[in-house]
């Protein structure tokens, strides 16, 4: 996270029990390479641990909030003494009454700050992990007291069965998309619910326009676009679990690479910028911002890339999301960042965590393109 944000907002609790961008998609906008050294904004720490599987040198994981560290190096117990049924036990994707038992498990390889975390947390534990956060009760909400409104369970079922593309526009048309669904949706998911509920109200310190508008228009092309039946974030919205679908960290095939490659996986309790402080020499060949430049002004925003640009390889990749606030790459970078609009694009139509209103994949220039910076432009 950046200092700016943490000045305002409160991160002493978990906002995010689970990462809530595409893995999939970041993956291949970074490309990431054997050997690459990776910067990670944290969160919860599945997209941290998915850039694993990719070999690289090196995944830095930041984040200002503790607990959202607590979150990562737990899963990183799980995925040491766990096998991959219970690693989804644990984290609430599967069934389980023994929960506390797994935890159990993974408490023994965990550091001492981070066990009296989750041994406070205990109801927490036998809830499922992924269930943690102040935004997953935000979900949970919706999922229990307003889609009843709209839907019966048979109904969802039947959504979440997928179908052809046409199967989908036809059943969100007919029997998904009435007047109940437009209006209860406007609502919850407006900046004022949205922001007591979900997100800290100083997110949308710099959203301009309807909230709800966005997302809904958002929703309908997750749930006829793409197929609801491989979509994990939408799964969870409106089950609570992952029925038939799971993010890329959880899947089956990932789970002995990034357990093989956990030692090359360090997060650090601080700001993006602090951390680049900290190892003034550090080039990054790829970067996980997840949708952090949207909490913060557009100065600190400019700022904040020319730190990222500096401390980059030649042909570095950023890859970050717009949820509500617009960013990318502002005309003083213009030589120092090349948009890869197409490819970001391309990969924005399959986001399956589809309330992202745009994504953006930039590329640090080769060193002798860049501007110098002598002239007070970074």
């Amino acid at each position: 996270m950046t200092t700016e944000a943490a000045s305002r907002a409160d991160f002493s609790f978990i906002r995010y029990a689970q990462c809530w961008e595409d893995a999939d998609i970041l993956l291949e906008a970074l490309n990431v390479q054997e050997g690459d050294v990776c910067l990670s904004v944290a969160s919860a720490g599945e997209n941290s641990l998915s850039l694993l599987t990719c070999n690289p040198a090196r995944v830095i994981a930041v984040d200002m909030n503790p607990a959202q560290l607590a979150c990562l190096a737990l899963r990183v117990a799980a995925y040491r003494t766990l096998n991959h049924e219970e690693l989804l036990q644990l984290i609430g994707s599967r069934q389980c009454n023994h929960r506390e038992e797994l935890y159990r498990q993974c408490r023994k390889v965990l550091e001492p700050i981070t066990r009296e975390f989750w041994d406070a947390r205990l109801e927490a534990i036998r809830g499922g992990i992924g269930r943690a956060g102040k935004f997953e009760d935000y979900f949970s909400l919706f999922r229990k007291k307003v889609l009843p409104w709209i839907h019966p369970r048979r109904r969802v079922d039947q959504l979440l069965h997928g179908g052809t593309t046409e199967q989908r526009h036809r059943f969100y048309t007919h029997h998904w998309a009435n007047r109940r669904w437009n209006l209860l949706f406007r609502i919850f998911f407006s900046r004022f619910v949205m922001g007591r509920f979900g997100r800290d109200p100083e997110f949308f310190r710099y959203v301009e326009g309807s909230v709800s508008d966005r997302i809904l228009a958002r929703a309908k092309h997750a749930l006829t676009e793409l197929d609801p039946s491989a979509n994990p974030y939408l799964q969870w919205i409106l089950t609570g679990h992952h029925p038939t679908a799971l993010p890329h960290a959880l899947r089956p095939e990932n789970f002995e690479i990034i357990r093989e490659n956990l030692d090359r996986l360090e997060w650090h309790c601080m700001s993006i910028e602090q951390r680049l402080q900290a190892e003034p020499t550090l080039r990054v060949d790829c970067y996980n911002l997840s949708d952090i430049f949207e909490y913060m002004s557009d100065d600190y925003f400019h700022e904040l890339l020319s730190t990222l640009v500096a401390h980059s390889q030649d042909g570095a990749r950023l890859a970050y999301w717009n949820m509500l606030v617009p960013r990318s790459r502002p005309e003083i970078l213009a030589h120092q960042l090349i948009p890869n609009q197409d490819l970001a694009e391309q990969l924005h139509l399959q986001d399956k965590a589809f309330f992202y209103n745009r994504f953006v994949v930039e590329t640090v220039a080769d060193g002798d393109d860049r501007v110098p910076s002598g002239d007070g432009h970074v």
